[in-house]
């Protein structure tokens, strides 16, 4: 989990200063956001939520995160991990172990997610790349690929509001 000081970098990076009571108010509102969001059966309703709950946990990471989002057939949340730990540039990703935690957390679904160090959220080959091999090796377990989000700082990109989804 993001050490909740890293997270007020997003706002330092806008330009904002914050005065030592807002940035004490700000971090006990991330550590409830997150709390409600990480509660297993916590719904899932939108991109917007999806990427503003990723961005608290990974946009200030010095280096890359591979995250996914494991979901029933409701999407309503059934645990989040971190499933790889990669470089200030590149993440190895391994469809084989998300297929195996998706069978032992019976999910019905899953919604992948990495950060970009860089802070630039555009997709490059190698990320659309893995996102096709994770969704054709979820497929055989029957497990539905929702989404895949690159967090750069405060921005995001979306595959399936791009139409980027294999």
């Amino acid at each position: 989990m993001l050490n909740p000081s890293h997270q007020l970098d997003l706002f330092r990076d806008c330009g904002v200063e914050l005065s030592a009571h807002e940035k004490q108010t700000l971090r006990e509102a991330f550590k409830i956001l997150k709390r409600a969001l990480r509660t297993p059966g916590a719904a899932l309703t939108s991109p917007e939520l999806v990427s503003d709950y990723m961005k608290l946990n990974i946009a200030t990471r010095p280096h890359e995160v591979f995250v996914v989002l494991f979901l029933d057939n409701q999407n309503r949340l059934i645990d989040t991990q971190e499933m790889f730990r990669g470089t200030i540039n590149a993440a190895s990703v391994y469809p084989r172990e998300i297929v195996k935690e998706a069978l032992r957390l019976n999910a019905a679904a899953c919604i992948l997610a990495h950060n970009h160090p860089s802070g630039i959220a555009e997709p490059s080959v190698a990320d659309l790349d893995i996102t096709k091999k994770v969704k054709q090796a979820l497929e055989l377990i029957e497990v539905r690929v929702l989404d895949h989000f690159i967090i750069g700082g405060i921005s995001h990109t979306s595959f399936a509001e791009r139409g980027l989804m294999p």
